[in-house]
């Protein structure tokens, strides 16, 4: 099961990229960091690179669970943020865990804070996932 987070949250090509780090995952949950660089925006971290790692954090939170099988496939149907805060030049964290895991449908939530625990977006993600 953490095999396939990690493999998500930091091997694939796009995550990589973005230097996005796996800080914990367990059933249902996972934490990721976004080191700040200076191409996520100079004057403020980009809404797209926000997006970006909501999104991984909660892919990763719906692949954390021992029923998701080898073979299985999955991708985000959807998802709303809410940025609460402007983000100049911080790391971020996002902690995402599963509200309602049906049977190829996932709802979870994801809260994204800075260095210093300032909630600085919100997020509900929309996934299907065939186990």
């Amino acid at each position: 099961m953490l095999e396939r987070v990690r493999a998500i949250a930091v091997d694939q090509s796009f995550a990589r990229h973005l230097g996005i780090e796996l800080v914990r995952a367990e059933t249902d949950r996972a934490t990721l960091r976004l080191p700040y660089r200076e191409f996520l925006g100079e004057d403020r971290v980009n809404g797209g690179a926000i997006s970006a790692l909501v999104d991984l954090a909660a892919t990763c939170a719906f692949w954390a669970h021992p029923g998701v099988g080898a073979n299985a496939r999955g991708a985000t149907i959807g998802f709303s943020i809410n940025y609460l805060e402007l983000v100049v030049a911080a790391d971020l964290e996002a902690s995402a865990r599963v509200r309602r895991r049906g049977g190829s449908i996932c709802v979870g939530d994801v809260s994204v804070t800075d260095k210093g625990g300032r909630e600085v977006a919100i997020a509900q993600v929309t996934y299907k996932l065939n186990p």
